[in-house]
Formats: structure tokens, sequence, C-alpha cells
């Protein structure tokens, strides 16, 4: 299957996954809550970096780390709420975020555990990067990749499995093999959509600044608040449909049953051969 048939699934995913935000629209609460959470702690982390000197070495890489295990952790909890809520959409059911936010409690450790293993990894990566000026970038930016891909699905597998640290590694790999162009597919589909929001968003904001910015101070502050709740917007609803559609490749992946909102999706290409669906939904995307 072509590059630009992978993304024409990845644009079926993205709509289809717009029609459960349309239908749930509180799904937008969970990587709003996740965004504000990030945004305090990196304040208050820069903001006890700029009056102490970490200078470099142990201290810094030590930082880091911190730094990255948080990040990963705040970003994992409200991603597993978001994919338990997108779960029982699927199931007919209207998630609250308060139940789903629970779920992603009950679900703290895995995710503790993952978040301080892709810190590791986050502090090794920036180590190689750092080695060298291009060669190190650019063994980086591969290695990052790769880590990337194989670890797309963790979230959704420690929801959904109980798995062991190793288990949910295997396990994520396994259904990336079975998913990989859609998967690919999707986050390039969703990676358009957004910028095309944020596009949006920005030309809401030079419409305002055009239309009242001659008022002043009055005018910049509605411009600000407008345009940047519009970009914001952007943002979270591209964080909800790749949420949304990632947590319907792992369904289907691991259940072979097409969710709700994906009925007319054809999902028999997973893995780029299989034919385990062949008689869904007449090959229409």
């Amino acid at each position: 299957m072509g590059l630009f048939r992978r993304i024409s699934i990845g644009f079926g995913l993205a709509r289809r996954s717009g029609r459960v935000l349309r239908a749930h629209p509180n799904l937008l609460a969970f990587p709003l809550l996740g965004g504000l959470a990030g945004l305090a702690f990196v304040m208050t982390v820069f903001g006890g970096l700029f009056v102490a000197d970490l200078g470099s070495g142990v201290v810094m890489y030590a930082t880091l780390f911190v730094v990255y295990v948080v990040e990963t952790f705040i970003a994992s909890f409200f991603t597993a709420a978001l994919v338990a809520a997108t779960r029982e959409t699927f199931r007919g059911e209207e998630p609250t975020v308060r139940a789903s936010l629970a779920i992603a409690w009950e679900k703290r450790w895995q995710l503790l555990a993952w978040s301080v293993i892709a810190a590791v990894v986050g502090v090794i990566i920036r180590g190689i990067e750092e080695s060298s000026e291009i060669g190190g970038t650019i063994l980086a930016a591969v290695f990052s990749f790769a880590w990337g891909v194989m670890t797309y699905f963790i979230v959704p597998v420690i929801v959904f499995e109980e798995p062991s640290i190793t288990g949910m590694f295997k396990q994520s790999g396994r259904t990336i093999k079975r998913t990989w162009g859609e998967s690919l597919g999707t986050l390039s589909a969703i990676s358009i959509v957004t910028v095309l929001l944020v596009l949006g968003g920005l030309g809401v904001a030079v419409v305002t600044f055009l239309t009242v910015g001659s008022t002043g101070l009055p005018g910049l502050v509605a411009t600000v608040v407008i345009g940047g709740g519009a970009v914001l917007l952007a943002f979270l609803v591209g964080q909800a449909l790749t949420g949304v559609a990632k947590t319907a490749l792992y369904v289907y992946a691991t259940d072979e049953e097409a969710p709700e909102f994906f009925e007319d999706m054809d999902f028999s290409q997973l893995g780029g051969g299989s034919q385990r669906s062949a008689g869904m939904a007449g090959g229409r995307i």
C-alpha cells in the first residue's frame, strides 16, 4: 500500500475521530488538563532553573531526568484518561471526566514505570545528541524516531491490559507491526489537520486585530484572547483526535472488530496486507 493511500486512510480515521469528539466534546478536557498541568510544572521548573546554575555533567542530566519523568507522567496520565474515556464511547456509553481520571489513577504505577524508562531513554538520546555536532544529531534523531514508533501504543496497552514492564513494550511492538502504515498515516493526517486548524486560529487572530486592533489596548487584548483561544482549541482538537484514532486502531488490532463511529471504516488492510476483515465496509475510507 502506497504512502498516499496510508495518509488517505489516516484522514479517514481523523474524520471519524472527529465524529467521536462532536458526540462527546468532554473528551477535550483531558488534553486541556494535561496541558495546564504540564505548563504549571514547566513554569515551576524553569522558575527554579532561572536562579540556579546547573553547570553540566551529572547535575544537569539528573535534572533533565527528573523533568522528563514528571513531564512524561503528566502527559501519559491524561492520555490514559482520554484513552479510557474513548473506549467507553466505543461501547455506546457516556464517559465522565472523573471516572476516566480514576481509571488512569488506577494505572499510576505502570504509568510511572513507563515514565522512568522513557526518561532514561530521553537522557541517553540527549547525551548522544551532544556527543558530536552532526553525527550525534543524526543518530539521536534516528534513535528517537525508532523509540517513538516502538512505544506508540504503550498507553493503550497500560490502560487495557495488565502488562509487565517488558510486556507493555512487546504488546506495543506487536500492535505497531499490525498497524504500521495506518499509525504513521494517521499521525501524518492529524498533524496536517492540526496545522490547518492552527492556521485557522491565526487567521481568526489576524481578522480580530484588523477589526478591533485600532482601538488600542482593548483591541490588542481582544486579539490575544480570541486568537490565542482559537489556536489553543486547535491544539486541543489535534491532541484529542490523536488519542481517539490511536484507541480505535488499538481496539481493532486487538479485538478485530471496528469500534462504534468507525463501522464504515475498512480496517481490512491493517499491517499492509492482512485480509482478516475483507468483508468489512467494502473498502471504504
